[in-house]
């Protein structure tokens, strides 16, 4: 069993990063390219974070169809997240509201928060990554 020194330098290691995802699922590969590195980092036993605002809301989007735009969808990605033991994921409810998104839209479970809230764990953060 580890010593009180030797957990404290796990617990050093750990750092509280937050993605925000900002753009809209498709016709770049912000969204693609941030869902990628959560898994990354999260396989490193990071506390990550994930906040959607803006068109990011769009990325949650159940029954997505890329077809006619000639690429393969990510949707079913997100699923992966429990299995990586990132469960903290909150959507910007205004983001939602002005797009028309309801929390049943989405393919995973997340957490809607206010503007406030969001502002005030970005705060709490070590980093902050913007997609």
């Amino acid at each position: 069993m580890p010593d009180t020194d030797e957990m404290e330098d796990v617990n050093e290691n750990v750092k509280k990063i937050m993605f925000v995802m900002r753009k809209a699922p498709h016709g770049t590969i912000y969204s693609y390219e941030g869902l990628e590195t959560v898994l990354i980092m999260a396989a490193y036993e990071q506390d990550i974070t994930m906040t959607f605002i803006g068109d990011g809301v769009f990325a949650l989007l159940k029954d997505q169809n890329t077809e006619k735009l000639g690429i393969k969808g990510f949707i079913k990605t997100y699923g992966a997240l429990e299995d990586y033991d990132v469960e903290k994921i909150f959507v910007d409810r205004e983001s939602m509201e002005r797009r028309g998104v309801k929390s049943e839209d989405f393919a995973i479970p997340v957490e809607v928060k206010e503007a406030e809230e969001i502002g005030k764990l970005m705060e709490e953060q070590h980093a902050l990554i913007t997609y």
